[in-house]
């Protein structure tokens, strides 16, 4: 709240900067914050399909890294962002984000075990993509794109890339937040972010927050 007792919604800021420029103008300097922009790439989802950022104009991304036969923290994150999903789906939103869990043991997750697995756990293709490709691709995605890990690698057989985290991607493709995918306060806390950055784009749709954020309880 505010000093005078009302509520304040914070727009998440923007992460990773990339530099900063320095302007001179009329004798006055400034200086301009350039924040990284995901840059498009293509990869296969689960239908077989060849997929990229460009189809996904307008929508706000929710991004992880996962794998079919992780048996530690992958079954909690997807059943964490199966709730988004749904929460999604309930308040008839379910354009409004796209979630790409890409595999970081894309050799062993081929299209039909990607399918097999989104099929036995009702994952809706029309906003959740399972995304297969070359693993140095997907590493280097991980990397210098989404900076989920900050150890160097070169996405050889002997590379190895395990995180709990989710990433928020707004629809200009600036990187938003990062949430614990293991801890379903947070992602609670993801989805009110996703509202609000949607709201401050849109001020047709006022009752979306709340419809988002009653649900993800």
């Amino acid at each position: 709240m505010d000093h005078y007792g009302k509520n304040v919604v914070e727009v998440p800021p923007f992460l990773i900067a990339e530099r900063v420029d320095t302007i001179v103008k009329d004798g006055k300097t400034t200086y301009d914050t350039i924040y990284h922009q995901v840059q498009d790439f293509t990869l296969t989802n689960q239908l077989g399909e060849q997929v990229s950022l460009r189809q996904l104009d307008g929508k706000i991304l929710v991004v992880n890294f996962f794998f079919t036969s992780c048996p530690t923290i992958c079954p909690t994150l997807i059943k964490n962002l199966k709730r988004v999903q749904d929460s999604y789906i309930n308040a008839k939103n379910d354009t409004l984000i796209q979630i790409l869990s890409l595999s970081v043991d894309p050799v062993r997750d081929s299209v039909p075990v990607l399918k097999h697995y989104a099929d036995t756990r009702n994952i809706d293709p029309r906003n959740w993509w399972l995304l297969t490709g070359e693993k140095k691709t997907i590493y280097d995605l991980a990397r210098y794109e989404f900076f989920v890990n900050a150890l160097e690698g070169d996405g050889g057989p002997d590379d190895f890339i395990h995180t709990e985290k989710f990433v928020v991607i707004d629809k200009n493709r600036f990187i938003r937040g990062y949430y614990n995918g293991m801890d379903t306060s947070d992602v609670r806390r993801m989805v009110n972010d996703i509202a609000i950055l949607h709201i401050a784009k849109d001020k047709k749709k006022p009752g979306l927050l709340k419809r988002l954020f009653s649900s993800a309880h």
